[in-house]
């Protein structure tokens, strides 16, 4: 399922949010609409955690996570670093970075087994990605543009990308990233996808100007229709279980 919403009648729903299958942040002070969108086709599932980052409303900007971990900027306030490892499930690791390159969901698209990255992201950075997310690390661009966060999203089941990548460059990502690629726009045509959607396995929220046919493309490259959530946090828990027995 793919759901508009709206952040103070702004489109740009990855600004002000991040959503994972194990957790979902909402920027702190926005309309309740967008906060109660969440808390509604979410609460039965997983966390919903209003939050800010370094006292900042553009979290989905400043960080990136999925099931196994948050990466957060240096930036981020003692108190809400705290506040994270408070509301989050215990399964799931938080950890600052400190990194040139701050806005680290602009720089960093993953999901629960791989990371595309900025090329000139610090080494030390790409260990930590590998150590908090557990996932491999590819430094890519997406057509020429090296904020691979802005112009892709992945779940664990496709992947929307830049409407201007080749097809030869859509291959190798696909190979990259084990998952079926397709190009697209959201928001009525704009191709900054990962400020203007979020998505887990199971559902996806996007801007109040979002086509129907670009809400068909979501639904289709992202297999929503096919997940069923109750199922995949169940997997979640068990797979945790086992991990710590």
């Amino acid at each position: 399922m793919a759901v508009r919403t709206h952040f103070e009648s702004k489109n740009e729903i990855g600004v002000f949010g991040k959503l994972t299958n194990a957790y979902c942040l909402a920027s702190i002070g926005g309309s309740e609409i967008f906060y109660s969108t969440f808390e509604a086709e979410l609460a039965d599932t997983i966390p919903v955690i209003h939050t800010s980052l370094a006292g900042c409303r553009i979290i989905g900007r400043m960080c990136v996570g999925n099931k196994k971990g948050l990466l957060v900027p240096n930036s981020t306030f003692d108190q809400e670093l705290q506040h994270l490892r408070n509301a989050l499930p215990d399964s799931v690791k938080v950890q600052r970075v400190e990194e040139r390159l701050s806005a680290l969901g602009n720089v960093i698209a993953c999901n629960d087994y791989v990371a595309l990255v900025h090329p000139d992201l610090d080494r030390e950075t790409e260990e930590i990605i590998v150590d908090t997310l557990g996932v491999e690390v590819f430094r890519h661009t997406i057509a020429g543009n090296v904020l691979v966060g802005s112009y892709c999203v992945l779940n664990n089941r496709g992947c929307l990308i830049h409407p201007n990548t080749s097809i030869v460059d859509q291959e190798e990502l696909s190979s990259l990233l084990q998952v079926p690629l397709v190009a697209g726009t959201v928001n009525c045509g704009s191709s900054v996808l990962g400020a203007g959607v979020i998505v887990n396995d199971w559902i996806a929220f996007t801007g109040m100007d979002t086509t129907a046919t670009e809400l068909a493309v979501l639904e289709s490259v992202f297999r929503l229709n096919e997940a069923e959530p109750s199922k995949i946090t169940s997997e979640m828990r068990a797979s945790l279980i086992e991990g710590m027995s």
